[in-house]
């Protein structure tokens, strides 16, 4: 297992250089960087002070070793907006956004792994074309559409939950329900299939001829079977977790990292978009790690 977590953690070297170059990038992708922090009516001279203060006069590659190096420390520049150190503001953001991914992944595998297992057992019934339906609806509409309907309908008509911000469970219920659904559909559709698949196999077909009682075998034998891939999914899904929450964050104005990120989009605050993306992308890259740790857990015989 030691040699397994070596390999993983050399492996991410590379990606998280290549991670850095793209986040480096991202202040020329959007134009020249000091014309978008400064005034029209700056003067030439102000143009020149400020590329020499940010160290815009150096060859490129030189920029980006002293870019490399200071983000290794954390240290992205000084929000022009905030006039506060980038990296901090987006910490403070980061519970938010946490909290929202957890209890969306929370809802999401609640109701998607009962719902898919029940939809194998019940192959071609009314039941199983019922979840089967959900899913594919529930996978098909738009977070954003979702998360207004839900307002209209269960905040503003009904007022049982708030229409926006953070605060109490009651808050967080309707922006996990949005940012959640997607995922739920995707993950009972697989858990149905991985299911179906498992409990035609030969080994299930013997222990049910034994007379073992089929809770059992459906959950002792061929769940943990069917797991690997849902995980494998999870996984995946934690990107779409992350980036739905800028718009789901939007709707709800949930004060995460997504919210913080379109505002510093819309005031071009580059120090905050760099430190938000290299943020979500560090995320991305330590749940993919847990999850290639947990295939190892659960199947010894996984290797890379």
């Amino acid at each position: 297992m030691k040699k397994f977590l070596l390999q993983r953690l050399l492996q991410l070297i590379p990606v998280l250089i290549i991670m850095t170059f793209i986040v480096f990038s991202l202040v020329y992708v959007a134009g020249d960087p000091v014309a978008l922090m400064l005034p029209e009516e700056a003067t030439t001279e102000d143009v020149a002070r400020m590329q020499e203060s940010l160290g815009l006069n150096e060859p490129f590659y030189k920029q980006y070793a002293i870019f490399l190096g200071n983000a290794v420390q954390g240290d992205f520049g000084e929000s022009y907006r905030y006039n506060q150190d980038a990296m901090s503001i987006v910490l403070e953001r980061l519970p938010a956004t946490f909290e929202l991914a957890i209890a969306s992944m929370i809802f999401a595998t609640l109701i998607a792994i009962p719902m898919g297992i029940w939809s194998a057992t019940r192959r071609n019934t009314f039941i199983d074309l019922f979840i089967t339906g959900g899913s594919v609806l529930g996978k098909a509409m738009p977070n954003f559409w979702l998360g207004i309907m839900f307002i209209l309908i269960l905040a503003v008509n009904t007022q049982i939950f708030p229409v926006s911000g953070r605060g109490t469970i009651m808050h967080v219920i309707l922006p996990a329900f949005t940012l959640g659904t997607a995922v739920a559909a995707e993950m009972t559709r697989l858990t149905r299939s991985n299911m179906i698949e498992i409990l035609q196999q030969d080994y299930v077909r013997t222990a049910k001829a034994k007379g073992i009682a089929n809770g059992f075998v459906v959950y002792k034998h061929s769940f943990r079977n069917a797991l690997i891939p849902v995980i494998t999914i999870m996984a995946l899904q934690t990107s779409t977790l992350v980036g739905g929450a800028i718009v789901t964050e939007q709707v709800f104005a949930w004060p995460g990292i997504g919210q913080l990120l379109v505002q510093a989009v819309n005031a071009r605050d580059m120090a905050i978009v760099q430190a938000a993306v290299f943020i979500i992308a560090l995320l991305v890259i330590g749940i993919n790690l847990i999850a290639d740790i947990l295939y190892r857990l659960l199947d010894p015989r996984i290797k890379y």
